[in-house]
């Protein structure tokens, strides 16, 4: 007899999980009508619903969202006086441009070197598979130790925030005792993680205007007020000359205290540039971790091929502020829009609308659901100790449950290694990965239902 017959089963499963990733994958699923019909997310939260209802889900129901897209939500009862779990993972996916660049068409799955590729294999429609595959096998071996929830979000790429929400309106429909987030990822390839801070985020419009209409460069320039140079001007003052986040009131020398990142390691993970420096300051985890960041997400303004002579009356951009854990995210935005204003030149006129707004979250490490994932992540991956990281990326979704449910432990786990490259081209999931997490999933749920010294 095997020594751990849930991983004979899961492996089992593996072919039969690669046909079902490859059909979740096919549904063109991005939650935003400018690229993708709204229907590619209706057919992949039906796919999802039948899903759940296969595995034996008796109540299984597509959500419509406040903000007008849909979740699904399956409950499996397991036996009575069991704790109950909470399994979550999103259908949606970020756009796929540029499809000529990816190796196989990125709504296609494909297999490469025990990987398989397409948008949405690592985020989050493989977690989705993840929590299948566990569930699977613990009912092939011996049946389900708890109560179960599933969760499938159709919005968080868009950070639109329909579910937070829903769940603040309906607080009955996610309670749970444990809450198994599938949204995150191993610090890299093979080394089992959990991820317990998560920064938060604030996006932002910024608009300026300087002149009724565009003039000749050489007519009026040197007088008249550029409204792109002002902007320039605007951005260049959100970070210092090293490159460090400086947002007046806003501190940014947070440290990090637990697992370590080498600059070595980052700068191949994010494919910096041979001679280009990092930004900021503090270790690699600091600045990733527990301290503010700032990008520019978008720039309207003429092109370069095509562009004439020009003093520009208007231009935008689109930027995100990311925060860590102990600031709020509603005074985060406060002093950015403060900051903006104060550092608009020449009196140029200066608009500043708010896209979305998520709070960081800080997990308790302490709890028992921890130590349950270490046990069963140790079975997981031979023996091998489970870190516990950050995640400079948001969950705003997190905060929400925190808060709804303040004796629910919340963990993360997933497929977003480095080498998933999810949000880029040729995103990708380790078949080895996704086979371990979900045996490590099953073997948590064991753990932790048979555990009496719960919170």
């Amino acid at each position: 007899m095997s020594p751990d017959p849930i991983a004979d089963t899961v492996a089992s499963l593996i072919p039969a999980a690669r046909s079902e990733l490859a059909e979740l994958v096919g549904f063109r699923s991005v939650a935003d009508p400018a690229v993708a019909p709204p229907e590619e997310c209706h057919k992949a939260a039906a796919w999802v619903a039948g899903a759940l209802r296969d595995e034996g889900f008796a109540d299984v129901r597509i959500l419509d969202m406040p903000d007008g897209h849909q979740s699904v939500l399956g409950h499996l009862p397991g036996p009575a006086g069991a704790p109950t779990i909470l399994l979550y993972a999103h259908y949606d996916v970020q756009p796929a441009p540029d499809e000529q660049t990816w190796r196989t068409p990125p709504f296609e799955l494909a297999e490469r070197d025990g990987r398989w590729y397409g948008r949405g294999t690592a985020d989050c429609k493989g977690a989705v598979l993840m929590h299948l595959l566990a569930l699977r096998a613990l009912k092939a071996n011996g049946g389900l130790p708890l109560n179960v929830k599933v969760i499938v979000e159709g919005s968080e790429e868009q950070a639109t925030g329909g579910l937070e929400r829903y769940a603040r309106a309906h607080p009955e429909a996610l309670d749970a005792d444990v809450i198994l987030i599938g949204d995150a990822g191993n610090f890299r390839f093979g080394t089992p993680t959990v991820t317990a801070s998560l920064r938060g985020i604030t996006m932002l419009r910024i608009g300026v205007e300087t002149l009724r209409g565009n003039l000749h460069s050489g007519q009026f320039g040197g007088a008249a007020p550029d409204a792109l140079t002002a902007l320039v001007k605007i951005l260049g003052s959100l970070v210092d000359e090293d490159g460090t986040p400086r947002v007046d009131g806003l501190e940014a020398d947070g440290e990090w205290r637990g697992l370590t990142y080498p600059e070595t390691d980052f700068r191949v993970d994010g494919g910096v540039l041979d001679g280009v420096g990092l930004v900021g300051t503090g270790s690699v985890a600091d600045r990733l971790w527990a301290r503010p960041s700032v990008s520019v997400m978008g720039i309207d303004c003429p092109p370069v091929v095509g562009a004439t002579p020009s003093v520009h009356a208007s231009a935008r951009a689109a930027i995100s502020l990311r925060i860590p854990p102990g600031v709020d995210a509603a005074r985060a935005t406060e002093l950015l829009t403060a900051h903006i204003e104060k550092h608009t030149p020449w009196g140029a006129r200066v608009s500043v609308e708010q896209v979305a707004q998520g709070e960081p979250f800080l997990a308790d490490t302490s709890s028992p659901a921890y130590a349950a994932m270490a046990e069963a992540m140790r079975t997981a991956y031979s023996g091998r100790d489970m870190d516990i990281a950050g995640l400079g990326g948001g969950i705003p979704l997190c905060n929400t449950l925190a808060s709804l449910y303040p004796r629910a432990e919340i963990l993360l786990i997933g497929l977003c290694e480095p080498e998933a490259q999810i949000h880029a081209v040729d995103e990708s999931v380790s078949v080895d990965e996704l086979r371990r997490l979900a045996v490590a999933e099953a073997h948590f749920m064991r753990l932790y239902a048979g555990r009496g010294d719960r919170a």
